[in-house]
């Protein structure tokens, strides 16, 4: 008779590895096994996922989430939910939290969100929140955090130290960051409005997404730009399959970067990919993600691969702005080569301001948006790591001063697009930066943190693009898209303007179809 089994009581990271385990394909039963546990226990793990994730991803601590071993909750939930939002937004934006300051704050949500009793924000309670979220630290000096540049040395200083010990070349560190663009924004002779059409007559329309760049040091590894919008399956995208996007394609009711994005877009597309990347340069697979504190950004513990070789580092709140790599003119030269195409696009048409609004869709703004992002060369990217890796080395022959957007190359182009020939340069610039400040993550109002803290949402529709005039998805089989190429090679032919790669492009997709058609005849 086998002796009763010893009450083992998980970590909040042993339940994270689980986590990522049953993910993988692990089974209840191996697990169980392996942790010493029930397997009542693992499944009880399955189905908090979301809540255990979400409380990682709220803290700061490693070494904590190591120790702790509940989600022990507050006695005010709703005020620690108030709270917690509260504060992962002033870290985000570099403000000064000082334990003053957090007191005072948590007495007024108290009374906004009308809870009964006293409360008293002791020094006891603000230890207790700080230990429920793994807050490392929350300052007791009353301090602007922002332009510190003895912070940005120390850091500077400790991370140069940092990759020397685990051995990391500039190859292996990369730099994310998200940004909102306003795609279909275009300027005016009198004012630009952030994401509306401004064209007399014409229906005023917000356009916004979500856009995540990310790269490595030496800007020779890319990836593919992460857009979040509103719809899961927008109206222009028709039956195109998201997976055969330029971009990598999520969606959130506001098209705000959330947690479980994040989280998605690490697991399933950075860390694949750099293990690619690395592999192709006989590098070993180990990178860090340097990261801003944004409240959309999960803890280290969640942002790791399996073996623990890739992961991510979080800069410190008070110098993000002054020395995060994308934010060093990197973001900002995607979008004007963004906004640059779109006119010349139009110009090149022989399009009037009206008609090109009413025609660009969302699908061609990612295609764009892709386009401006292969854009950015490598040493625009290698030269914003400058003040973190000063060693870099820059390639000879490149031009850096070669790939900016310039107002003036922008009014040029302007004169020959009808309807807005006569835009001041001031205003250009104004539309190049329209959204140089748009965060990639929702922030809340008081009000809004204090209704989201009571657990009311908005209940708009995730995908409200989807309930206007959806257009029904229609087959397309081989037959036909071997007779429009055949139709568009006689058109090719009869014109004596088409040079001869565009025939070779249509040929080589004819005979791509022709393949196509014979396996799916052989297996028949």
């Amino acid at each position: 008779m086998s002796g009763k089994r010893k009450r083992v009581v998980l970590t909040i990271k042993d339940k994270l590895d689980i986590i990522k385990k049953l993910e993988d394909g692990g089974s209840s039963k191996q697990l169980a096994v392996i942790y010493g546990i029930g397997e009542t226990t693992v499944r009880d793990i399955r189905k908090n996922k979301e809540k255990i994730i979400t409380y990682a991803s709220s803290s700061d601590s490693t070494s904590l989430l190591a120790k702790r071993k509940s989600m022990k909750p507050s006695m005010y939930e709703e005020l620690d939910k108030a709270m917690l939002e509260w504060f992962n937004q002033q870290r985000a934006k570099g403000n000064p939290v000082s334990g003053p300051i957090c007191a005072k704050r948590a007495e007024f949500f108290f009374y906004a969100l009308g809870m009964d009793g006293d409360f008293n924000p002791s020094a006891g309670w603000l230890t207790r929140f700080k230990q429920r979220h793994s807050i490392r630290e929350i300052n007791i000096r009353n301090e602007r955090l922002s332009g510190d540049e003895t912070a940005v040395e120390d850091f500077c200083s400790n991370f140069r130290d940092y990759i020397e010990r685990e051995n990391l070349q500039p190859e292996q560190i990369y730099n994310a960051d998200e940004t909102g663009l306003f795609w279909k924004c275009l300027p005016s002779r009198t004012s630009v409005i952030k994401g509306k059409c401004t064209v007399p007559g014409h229906k005023s329309m917000e356009e916004r997404v979500t856009i995540m760049c990310c790269a490595n040091a030496t800007g020779l590894h890319k990836l593919k730009l992460c857009i979040v919008g509103k719809a899961k399956k927008p109206r222009s995208f028709k039956s195109t399959d998201t997976s055969n996007l330029p971009v990598s394609y999520f969606s959130q009711k506001g098209a705000w970067m959330d947690l479980s994005i994040f989280r998605q877009w690490f697991d399933k597309i950075f860390v694949p990919q750099v293990r690619e990347h690395l592999r192709s340069k006989g590098l070993q697979e180990k990178a860090v993600l340097l990261l801003d504190n944004s409240p959309t950004h999960p803890n280290e513990n969640v942002l790791r691969s399996d073996d623990g070789q890739i992961f991510a580092k979080y800069l410190p709140p008070n110098v993000a702005s002054l020395i995060q790599p994308l934010n060093q003119g990197v973001i900002a030269t995607m979008k004007r080569n963004y906004r640059a195409r779109l006119l010349q696009n139009n110009l090149e048409e022989g399009n009037d301001l009206r008609s090109f609004w009413k025609k660009l869709t969302l699908l061609d703004a990612l295609y764009e948006i892709a386009m401006a992002w292969n854009l950015v060369k490598p040493v625009t990217i290698s030269r914003a790591w400058k003040k973190i890796l000063p060693t870099i080395e820059e390639k000879e022959g490149l031009d850096f001063d070669e790939e900016d957007i310039s107002v003036a190359a922008i009014a040029t182009i302007l004169q020959h697009t009808k309807g807005l020939e006569n835009v001041p340069a001031e205003n250009i610039e104004k539309w190049l930066e329209v959204d140089s400040t748009e965060p990639g993550y929702e922030v809340l109002t008081d009000s809004e943190i204090i209704k989201r803290a009571q657990g009311h949402t908005d209940e708009s529709s995730e995908n409200e693009e989807e309930e206007i005039e959806l257009i029904p998805e229609k087959h397309i089989n081989h037959a036909a898209a071997l007779q429009w190429t055949e139709n568009l090679l006689d058109y090719l032919e009869q014109q004596g303007d088409m040079i001869l790669p565009d025939r070779l492009v249509i040929r080589k997709l004819r005979a791509t179809i022709r393949n196509k058609q014979k396996m799916a005849n052989s297996s028949q």
